[in-house]
């Protein structure tokens, strides 16, 4: 997937103009006890608490320019996207109907529905609420915004450009991302091609829904249970082709982690830096600690890519309870 220079600096001034740039640190405790120097992307920053919206914004706006007739948009969920489709809808005027599976977070539901989002609950797993959207794209004619899509790439692609940017006079050596349906590590390699720095890559996922690394390591999708509890925003089933030709052009490895390894690197992030992250916000460092033998001495890159965790569910995490 590539992406001119105008279509990057484009998609920074669309979404500039809804938020600031996230921050990006090196937190001493942390990289004490981790025992490796870690900066740390903060997409936890964002207006809605996740990278998501930056692809909502660029869609919205590509939305706007190419297909000015829509008026309603739908799309699926497990909390992140629909809020960045609520959110970007609002602002150009339009409606939002987005399907969650049951049992979604509540909060990130309540989020949305803040956001004058008509909720559907529908299935027991992304999966199931994407296949009923496209159901109810077709029979109320709306315009399904897909999870995958070049301008959702376009516009998280500059979470990681003003990372590379940030560090431009030593660019990390590797950069762990996870991976959800593919936006964020596909942008993360639009980004990398932009400013022209050799990071590695290496996507995450859990050990409960290994769809993608299972894809990259077989070289075609092949579909696998999603049945993380902590990690919702990586619990995908099924991989998506065309975010898996990238992966596999773009990035040098996939590798899978536990829900317990997640949970630690929550409590390690908020313990270390008073950040909240999400089980899937949490994923990138849980891997570079996994990893940390081979890490001495480079500087190492990761990503919280959501904070937007339920109250009860971060309160038993921090009780390092099961």
């Amino acid at each position: 997937m590539i992406f001119t220079r105008d279509a990057i600096e484009s998609a920074q001034r669309t979404v500039y103009a809804a938020m600031p740039p996230t921050p990006q640190y090196n937190w001493p405790l942390l990289t004490q006890t981790v025992g490796f120097e870690v900066w740390v992307k903060h997409e936890n920053h964002t207006p809605l608490g996740a990278f998501k919206v930056r692809g909502g914004l660029t869609y919205a706006d590509w939305l706007r320019r190419t297909h000015p007739d829509v008026r309603h948009l739908i799309s699926a969920t497990r909390g992140n996207h629909g809020q960045s489709i609520g959110f970007a809808a609002r602002r150009h005027g339009l409606k939002a109907t987005v399907v969650v599976p049951h049992g979604n977070s509540v909060e990130k539901n309540a989020a949305m529905r803040a956001l004058d989002v008509e909720l559907v609950e529908y299935g027991e797993d992304f999966q199931a609420a994407s296949e009923h959207a496209a159901v109810l794209a077709k029979r109320d004619g709306l315009h399904r915004v897909p999870s995958y899509h070049p301008e959702l790439v376009r516009g998280v692609a500059t979470a990681y450009v003003e990372f590379f940017e940030a560090l431009h006079a030593s660019p990390p050596e590797v950069l762990y991302v996870p991976i959800g349906l593919g936006s964020g590590i596909t942008a993360a390699a639009v980004a990398r091609a932009h400013c022209g720095v050799k990071t590695r890559l290496i996507g995450v996922v859990s050990t409960l829904a290994l769809a993608y690394q299972k894809s990259f390591q077989s070289g075609v999708a092949i579909d696998a249970p999603a049945t993380t509890a902590i990690a919702d925003g990586m619990a995908c089933r099924s991989a998506v082709p065309e975010a898996l030709e990238v992966i596999r052009r773009e990035v040098d490895d996939v590798i899978a982690v536990s829900d317990e390894e997640v949970e630690s690197a929550m409590r390690l992030i908020y313990t270390s830096t008073h950040n909240v992250a999400e089980g899937a916000g949490a994923a990138a460092l849980a891997a570079a600690i996994q990893q940390r033998d081979r890490l001495n001495g480079k500087r190492v890159g990761v990503v919280v890519s959501g904070g937007n965790v339920d109250a009860n569910v971060f309160a038993r995490v921090l009780r390092n309870e099961r």
